[in-house]
């Protein structure tokens, strides 16, 4: 008996305390449960995860700091990630938004950021830091977001002293994989969904960012 008495004690005193733990745990708030979920009170950019679930911040100083990657010392493999970078970012502005919503400009304008600081190459990745702090992405259209990356493209030619571009048809030299839009036969798709046809219409001063 007395055995039995003691077992059934051990058992209500563990039931007490797996209640008083998940009380604790319910009353506490989210900040202290899991400090990631402090807020941070530095500047930042609202960046919403959707679904519902709360929104995160990208603090000033994740976009605005230096170049993460070291030097890149291989010429060719430097010319490589150049030549698929520029594919990637001019095939990317070609299917922008022709109407992008503030969500849209955000997420682009976020991206340059975090492409600059991330870019394998730390001393382009400085270069292009500079150029973006002169020439900030426009991103009102897709028609300005694709001149805007034309223009900071020749930028860069000229300091490598590389021949220039001709913005009106970048569409022709960067196929923006637009041949299902095209079989469509809808007219005007080569401008509407290729972005072939790009101007470097300024947007609040296209030619020194604004």
């Amino acid at each position: 008996m007395a055995r039995r008495h003691h077992i059934s004690l051990m058992l209500v005193i563990g039931v007490m305390i797996f209640m008083g733990v998940t009380y604790l745990m319910s009353s506490s708030k989210p900040s202290d449960r899991n400090p990631m979920l402090m807020p941070d009170k530095s500047p930042s950019k609202p960046w919403s995860k959707g679904g519902g679930q709360t929104d995160i911040t990208v603090p000033d100083r994740v976009l605005a700091g230096g170049a993460i990657a070291p030097k890149l010392e291989n010429a060719t493999a430097k010319a490589e990630l150049g030549r698929a970078s520029w594919k990637l970012l001019h095939t990317m502005m070609a299917r922008f938004p022709e109407k992008p919503t503030d969500d849209d400009r955000l997420a682009l304008e976020t991206y340059m950021g975090l492409f600059a600081r991330l870019y394998p190459c730390g001393e382009c990745a400085s270069h292009f830091q500079k150029l973006l702090k002169k020439y900030p992405p426009q991103t009102s259209s897709r028609n300005n977001a694709a001149g805007w990356a034309c223009f900071v493209h020749n930028e860069v030619n000229k300091r490598l002293e590389k021949e220039e571009f001709n913005c009106e048809k970048i569409g022709d030299f960067y196929d923006c994989g637009c041949g299902d839009d095209k079989k469509k036969g809808e007219k005007g798709a080569d401008k509407e969904e290729g972005g072939a046809a790009v101007s470097l219409e300024k947007e609040g001063g296209l030619m020194r960012g604004g």
